[in-house]
């Protein structure tokens, strides 16, 4: 097996990080003083949503006036990218695991259809895990997404995961699962929704008297889906889904795409274990 398909842990305190570069580079464990905190399975934990996010209408975007078409692995559309499909290779020091940090990266490649690189970094502390992404070009400006798919496990030791928010604005959903560009007061859940949150992302997840989460960022586009029994997903992105279409964000050879997500946690009983 080579280095770039070996799982790599970090370890600081009672938190401990576990990612699978050789399985698109996902978080496969979260744990906090010994509880699990993601979904398990090869699927699930937390994965890289690059070089788009969500679904990419008809798995077709243009690039000024050329069209490039995508595969279809959410028929009729493109979902989530390529990158959780592809093993990353590592880019770390024995020294920067010791410290609680990692970095990994890839080289875009078909079926998308421009040259470039693809970065993702982790820095963990005993309350905090920071996660960074970055899009670069070899070459040609290209539209690109980056952020994150995390399966927050909904129950933890029989308490059942409160979720709370504050947004701006809700993407109107239409039936085809995407934006249909009109932004509407936010409405209660289940959710398979994008918000806007135009001073950063700002989402709590609550499990009562064990654990609380946040996660924030600078960008102001989340995804909330807990349509499902067994998770729930807090999804920090650059731009809504269909966004390689809507609200294209250029990487250019001066300015690549850069996002980050912080998730902090405090327990919430008095011996410190979630």
């Amino acid at each position: 097996m080579s280095r770039s398909e070996e799982n790599v842990r970090l370890t600081v305190g009672a938190a401990e990080l576990t990612i699978d570069p050789g399985n698109g580079c996902r978080v496969s464990s979260l744990r906090i003083g010994g509880a699990e905190l993601l979904r398990q399975g090869d699927r699930y934990g937390c994965f890289p949503m690059v070089p788009w996010c969500g679904r990419t209408a008809n798995g077709e975007f243009r690039n000024g006036d050329e069209l490039h078409r995508l595969p279809l692995n959410s028929p009729p559309h493109a979902i989530h990218g390529t990158g959780r499909d592809t093993s990353w290779h590592t880019a770390h020091s024995d020294a920067d695991v010791a410290e609680g940090r990692a970095a990994f990266y890839y080289d875009l490649a078909e079926p998308w259809p421009y040259p470039g690189r693809v970065t993702q970094t982790f820095e963990l502390s005993e309350d905090t895990l920071t996660l960074g992404l970055s899009v670069e070009t070899y070459g040609n400006s290209f539209p690109a997404q980056a952020g994150w798919h995390p399966w927050f496990l909904r129950t933890l030791d029989g308490r059942n995961a409160e979720l709370s928010f504050d947004a701006a604005w809700q993407e109107e959903r239409g039936a085809d699962h995407l934006p249909t560009g009109r932004r509407i007061d936010p409405l209660p859940g289940p959710w398979d929704d994008c918000f806007g949150m135009p001073d950063g992302v700002d989402v709590k997840l609550t499990w009562p008297e064990r654990l609380e989460l946040t996660v924030k960022s600078r960008s102001e586009w989340v995804v909330i889906y807990d349509e499902q029994e067994e998770a729930v997903c807090v999804e920090t992105q650059s731009g809504p889904p269909n966004g390689l279409n809507t609200l294209p964000r250029l990487v250019t050879p001066i300015d690549p795409l850069e996002i980050a997500t912080t998730w902090s946690w405090t327990p919430l009983r008095g011996d410190d274990r979630p």
